[in-house]
């Protein structure tokens, strides 16, 4: 599954105030599940378990938050720009300012992975990271983020 499928314009967002870590895992579990209280909750608890394995952070002030959940039948990606960085316990020591959650079903293991190592390798490019900060409002990163990913698939 390219990475564009599991976009959507609905979950895509800019955060004005994203408070810390918890908070901001919090938000992306709540776009990943869709209005779903119980499965926001639950993978909330597996961003939050993954996090505490080691740091999402990859990085260049990007975080790639993600995990899989036996409560889903496709993977899903958030996508969130945080007005404020926020400490992701990064490697290189940067604050977190992109962050793109995922959750695929829990037997999608090598779907994970490939995912994974695509949306590595899409935010090590720093004209993508900084198109993506640019953007003026939500609508315009959800249009940009799309049509960059949309470019990739094809």
């Amino acid at each position: 599954m390219p990475l564009y499928d599991l976009l959507s314009a609905e979950r895509v967002a800019i955060l004005g105030n994203p408070g810390d870590r918890n908070a901001v895992l919090e938000t992306a579990a709540r776009l990943l599940a869709g209005g779903d209280p119980h499965t926001a909750a639950a993978l909330d608890a597996g961003l939050r378990e993954r996090e505490r394995l080691a740091s999402t952070a990859i990085g260049h002030g990007v975080a790639i938050p993600h995990g899989r959940s036996p409560l889903l039948e496709t993977g899903c990606g958030a996508f969130l720009r945080l007005a404020q960085p926020v400490d992701f316990g990064a490697a290189d020591g940067e604050p977190v300012d992109l962050v793109l959650a995922m959750a695929v079903p829990e037997h999608h293991v090598q779907q994970h992975l490939q995912l994974l190592a695509e949306l590595a390798e899409r935010f090590a490019d720093p004209a993508f990271r900084d198109c993506l900060r640019s953007a003026p409002n939500a609508a315009e990163l959800s249009q940009r983020l799309l049509e960059q990913c949309r470019r990739s698939a094809a």
